[in-house]
């Protein structure tokens, strides 16, 4: 989770696809350049340890978006595909 925030911070559309479950994964990532991620609260975990194959994380993510700050709040499901954790998908908790 926090590397993928990384990535959408610092505009690394391709580590997202990277890291993007081949189930759900879309076939392209335009990042919004009007946007600035700040910073990143881990709320919660579900699973998601070194023997398991899937888990969930419940986050908020805030930004600014042309100066205007904003949050997004998601429950996201990972799973460990070829060893690697993989983003699923999510829901909006808000």
């Amino acid at each position: 989770m926090r590397s993928r925030y990384s990535a959408f911070a610092l505009g690394h559309a391709q580590y997202l696809l990277d890291s993007w479950h081949p189930l759900t994964k879309p076939s392209s990532l335009e990042l919004d350049s009007s946007v600035t991620w700040r910073r990143l609260d881990i709320l919660r975990t579900e699973t998601g340890g070194m023997l398991d194959s899937d888990g969930v994380v419940e986050f908020i993510a805030r930004y600014r978006r042309d100066g205007i700050p904003g949050q997004q709040h998601e429950v996201s499901r990972f799973q460990k595909v070829a060893g690697r954790w993989c983003y699923l998908d999510g829901e909006s908790a808000d």
